[in-house]
């Protein structure tokens, strides 16, 4: 089993910054690949960014050119800097660990979720 703990989030107003962080503890050798999800009322959940194991990064359009994902392997933890935050932005964020990038990609099986961070912007 793996634990994913997020902080950092909460409201800021548009065109500011946050900084969310997901500690990882467990089994986390057998889930390399981590990433972030959000999810608005009355959406899906949907795909922000995703970071390998190398280091390698992808990102959702909607995001890309504002949004930083990071890892420091040594303390299991993954980070999302977000800047120049949207009201758009506004949604749960949800911090997810998998055996590779492309199981995140593609919702696939054998993803290990967080409980979710309020992330809210104001215009």
């Amino acid at each position: 089993q793996v634990q994913l703990v997020e902080s950092g989030g909460g409201l800021v107003q548009a065109g500011g910054s946050l900084r969310l962080s997901c500690a990882a503890s467990g089994r986390t050798f057998s889930t390399p690949a981590m990433g972030w999800f959000r999810q608005a009322p009355g959406k899906q959940r949907e795909l922000v960014a995703v970071i390998s194991s190398g280091g390698s990064t992808y990102y959702a359009d909607s995001v890309e050119g504002r949004f930083t994902i990071s890892r420091d392997n040594a303390k299991n933890t993954v980070y999302l800097q977000m800047n120049s935050l949207k009201p758009e932005d506004t949604a749960v964020y949800y911090c997810a660990a998998a055996g590779s990038a492309s199981v995140l990609r593609s919702l696939g099986r054998g993803i290990y979720w967080g409980q979710g961070t309020q992330v809210t912007v104001s215009s």
